[in-house]
């Protein structure tokens, strides 16, 4: 069992040294042309959006449940 469980955690540890030395030609790319800052403006305007959809349902559902509670 302990055997396994070494054989285990090397072959992991061996990937993730394998996975860092990996450059993401992308993201470089993206970095050398300033467009990284458009996908990231787009990233934060979608979480903004959600999170403001969210806070919007869950007033929406406080205002049902004190009138549902109240009837």
């Amino acid at each position: 069992m302990n055997r396994k469980i070494v054989l285990l955690s090397s072959i992991l540890l061996l990937h993730l040294f394998a996975a860092a030395q990996e450059k993401v030609e992308m993201a470089d790319n993206l970095r050398s042309n300033g467009k990284i800052f458009v996908v990231v403006a787009i990233i934060v305007t979608i979480f903004a959006g959600i999170i403001l959809y969210l806070i919007r349902l869950d007033r929406k559902l406080t205002k049902l449940e004190k009138n549902n509670h109240n009837s």
